[in-house]
């Protein structure tokens, strides 16, 4: 979805990609600047996903929020995502589907259904099997 965003100056800009809109906000906030570098990092790591990264990051926080307004220790509340992390790198690997290397139509089949939905977010999603097969 697109956005509208005006600066102080009155300059307007309309985009639908997260790190063009987070580089017009002026944050002061510390957590929200801490949202914008991963967000940066991504964009300049990946090219893409700024939204999906700023999003998960943004919950991650919320959840959190609880038990640093408790007082629990920082280290604690770190140890626990890591356990997190841990958990849901397992749950990856046992949902993985393997794809044989020696099969390379089921290699382009895979491939062209990841492209598919890499490029149902983009401007070009009508045209996504076409771009896909590509």
């Amino acid at each position: 979805m697109d956005k509208l965003i005006v600066d102080g100056r009155g300059k307007a800009t309309i985009s639908n990609d997260g790190a063009t809109i987070l580089k017009l906000l002026d944050v002061v906030h510390p957590a929200a600047k801490t949202l914008m570098d991963i967000a940066k990092s991504q964009d300049a790591e990946v090219g893409d996903g700024t939204t999906s990264v700023t999003l998960l990051a943004a919950e991650f926080l919320k959840q959190v929020k609880p038990y640093v307004e408790e007082g629990l220790h920082p280290q604690i509340i770190i140890r626990a995502l890591l356990t997190a992390t841990q958990l849901a790198v397992n749950k990856i690997k046992e949902i993985a589907v393997t794809v044989k290397k020696q099969d390379k139509v089921e290699q382009r089949k895979m491939l062209e259904k990841c492209a598919m939905t890499a490029l149902s977010s983009k401007l070009i999603f009508q045209q996504k099997v076409f771009f896909a097969k590509m």
